[in-house]
C-alpha cells in the first residue's frame, strides 16, 4: 500500500510464504525483526504481549484465548480481565514467568539484553517485533499468525485491511491535499516523518505533512519552523495522557499564532488509536481523512 524498504519487503514475503506452507501442527521457526530465529515446538498457546499494537493484532487474528497477560497500556475491553505484568518497557519478569508463557512478544527497538537473556535462560522464547511503518503491520500480522496457529485468520485480516486502506486512498483521489502538522508532542515540538506509519497514513488519507522532508520517523522541530511552514490543519492526538493537549496549544506562545489554530482548524484525534500500528490502522486512516476532509466525518467507524 505504501513505500517501504527492500528489507521490509523481503521479511514480509518470507512471512507470507510461512503462512502458506507451515502446517499448524508442526514445529515453527520464524525470524523476528531483530534478526533472531524463534523456534516453537507448536503454535504458542500461552502468550504475553508487551506491545499494545501486537495485542490488538492478536485480537484481530482470533488469538485472544491464547493471551495470558497484559500491560497497563492495553485498553481493549477483551483483555481487561487478564493479569497485569507492568508496563510495555518496564515489565516485571517475575510476573511474566508466573504466567508460564510459551511466547513473549516485545519491541525490536528494546536494547535491554538482560531482559531477553533472562527469559531465554528460563526457556521462554521472545519474539521481537518492529513497529514503525505500515509494512511492519502486515509483516507482524503474518508472523503472529504463524506463531499462534492462526495463519488463515491472519491472511483474511490482512486482505481486509488492505482493502480498507485502498478504499480510503481511492476516496480522496482528486481532492485538495491540505498541509498538515501532526503533533506527537508540543514541548519540545515533535512530529512524524514520512516513513513512519502515521506519516504514511496522512499521505494515504489525502493530506501532506509540512515535514514530509524529515529524515527520521519522529523528528524534533522548532515552533519557528512550524510557523514558517504554515499548516492548514493541526492534528493533535488526545487521550488519557494527553487530555489537555489541544487546549494547551491554543494558549502557548508561537502555537497560538498559527493560522490553523486561530481559524479553529486544530483537530483532536484519539491518541490510543493513532499511536498503535495494528490492524486498526484502517480506522486510523478514516479518522485522519475526516480530520483533513470534513465531508468524511460521518465515516470513521
Amino acid at each position: 500500500m505504501v513505500a517501504c524498504t527492500s528489507g521490509s519487503d523481503a521479511r514480509s514475503a518470507n512471512a507470507a510464504d510461512s503462512l502458506k506452507t507451515a502446517p499448524a501442527s508442526s514445529a515453527i521457526s520464524v525470524v523476528d525483526d531483530a534478526g533472531n530465529t524463534v523456534t516453537l515446538p507448536h503454535p504458542a498457546s500461552r502468550i504475553v504481549s508487551l506491545i499494545p499494537s501486537a495485542t490488538e493484532t492478536l485480537l484481530a487474528i482470533g488469538a485472544m484465548p491464547q493471551l495470558v497477560g497484559r500491560t497497563r497500556y492495553d485498553v481493549a475491553p477483551q483483555v481487561q480481565h487478564l493479569p497485569l505484568v507492568g508496563g510495555s518497557v518496564d515489565p516485571s519478569i517475575e510476573a511474566i514467568v508466573a504466567l508460564r508463557p510459551e511466547l513473549v512478544i516485545s519491541w525490536e527497538s528494546d536494547k535491554r539484553q538482560q531482559f531477553r537473556e533472562r527469559l531465554t535462560k528460563l526457556g521462554i522464547p521472545i519474539f521481537m517485533l518492529r513497529t514503525q511503518d505500515t509494512t511492519d503491520v502486515f509483516r507482524g500480522m503474518a508472523n503472529l499468525g504463524v506463531l499462534t496457529g492462526h495463519r488463515d485468520d491472519a491472511a483474511h485480516a490482512t486482505a481486509t485491511l488492505r482493502a480498507e486502506l485502498d478504499g480510503v486512498r481511492q476516496s480522496v483521489q482528486g481532492l485538495p491535499r491540505p498541509k498538515v502538522m501532526y503533533v506527537v508532542f508540543h514541548d519540545p515540538p515533535m512530529t512524524v516523518g514520512p516513513n513512519a506509519f502515521i506519516g504514511q497514513l496522512i499521505n494515504l488519507a489525502g493530506g501532506q505533512s509540512i515535514f514530509e522532508d524529515a529524515t527520521s520517523n519522529w523528528p524534533n522541530v522548532s515552533v519557528e519552523e512550524i510557523v514558517r511552514r504554515d499548516p492548514d490543519i493541526v492534528i493533535v492526538p488526545v487521550g488519557e495522557f494527553k487530555g489537555q493537549a489541544l487546549n494547551r496549544l491554543k494558549v502557548l506562545q508561537g502555537w497560538r499564532n498559527l493560522r490553523a489554530i486561530r481559524g479553529n482548524h486544530a483537530v483532536a484525534v484519539p491518541a490510543d488509536l493513532l499511536s498503535r500500528p495494528s490492524p486498526n490502522i484502517g480506522k486510523a486512516a478514516r479518522v485522519l481523512r475526516a480530520a483533513m476532509h470534513p465531508q468524511f466525518v460521518g465515516d470513521t467507524l
